[in-house]
């Protein structure tokens, strides 16, 4: 009879144990990646994307890019530098730059030089090519373009919260600059502004 009973147990822990870890699976979902889904409040891939489409938008519309094409008879290059964060929040700044780049690169109005790091990895590249690629097909030095405008920035953030409510404020200003002598073409600016209810909200 007890060993009966030690056999039951068992079977009755074993089925519990299997219960649990069913019930504490996660469930899993694949979803659009255009969707807008909030579930924090906080800033997200819409925004980084919604911010950079918008704001890239207003800045192909401005004076300066005619002014430019007419006087050198050619599309403006361009390079993203640095884009700082000084929310409350962490945020993926590479995110949003490479959002920028992409929608610099779509417009079509102009051209995009790489990165400093990127253009130190192919610079690396091109030594390696040099001593064990054939001659015509080797790219020699001297032969990059430089751009004429460096797109900077800064995301600020202000936060408040009462009562389980909390407001959450981003603005995204972006400049800008010709390399050549430091000219502001363009100053943009994005506001979003994020009404969050929860229960028990804690930031």
């Amino acid at each position: 009879m007890k060993h009966h009973r030690i056999i039951l147990m068992m079977m009755i822990i074993g089925i519990a144990s299997f219960l649990t870890s069913c019930a504490s699976t996660p469930k899993i979902k694949r979803i659009d990646v255009d969707k807008i889904i909030d579930i924090s409040g906080r800033w997200n891939d819409t925004d980084s994307r919604l911010v950079a489409e918008d704001m890239i938008r207003d800045c192909l519309k401005q004076p300066f890019l005619e002014s430019f094409k007419s006087k050198k008879h050619r599309m403006p290059t361009l390079i993203v530098g640095f884009i700082k964060n000084r929310s409350h929040e962490h945020i993926n700044i590479q995110t949003f730059v490479k959002d920028l780049e992409r929608a610099l690169i779509n417009s079509g109005q102009v051209q995009f030089v790489a990165s400093k790091g990127e253009r130190a990895q192919i610079r690396e590249e091109r030594l390696d090519m040099a001593r064990h690629a054939s001659e015509d097909t080797m790219k020699g030095p001297g032969e990059e373009v430089g751009a004429d405008f460096m797109l900077i920035g800064v995301i600020n953030t202000i936060r408040d919260e009462a009562s389980g409510k909390a407001v959450m404020y981003y603005q995204v200003n972006l400049e800008l600059i010709a390399m050549a002598n430091n000219i502001k073409v363009w100053v943009g600016e994005k506001k979003i502004k994020k009404l969050i209810k929860k229960p028990g909200l804690s930031w």
